[in-house]
C-alpha cells in the first residue's frame, strides 16, 4: 500500500520471492477483489502493474488491527 502501483518485477524483488510463488498470490489477490491487474507495454515488452482495491485497503487495514489485538494480549 505504500505505492499506488507496482509492477511484476519490482515486487518479486521487494519480496525476494520466484515467479510462479507470486503469480500464485497475485492471482488469489485479484480473484477476491483486493488488487487490479493492468497490462500494457513498455516499448515492446510487456508490463504488468498491480494496485490495491478499496477492498483490498479494508481488508489490508483489518488484518493490521487483528495483528496489532493479538500482540496487546499476547504480552
Amino acid at each position: 500500500m505504500v505505492n499506488n502501483e507496482v509492477n511484476f518485477n519490482d515486487l518479486k524483488q521487494m519480496l525476494e520471492v520466484t515467479d510462479g510463488n507470486l503469480a500464485s498470490h497475485l492471482n488469489t489477490l485479484e480473484e477476491n477483489g483486493y488488487i487490479k491487474v493492468y497490462k500494457g507495454f513498455i516499448g515492446r515488452k510487456t508490463n504488468t502493474t498491480y494496485a490495491i482495491t478499496a477492498a483490498g485497503e479494508k481488508a489490508f487495514k483489518g488484518h493490521l488491527v487483528a495483528l496489532e489485538h493479538m500482540i496487546k494480549f499476547t504480552k
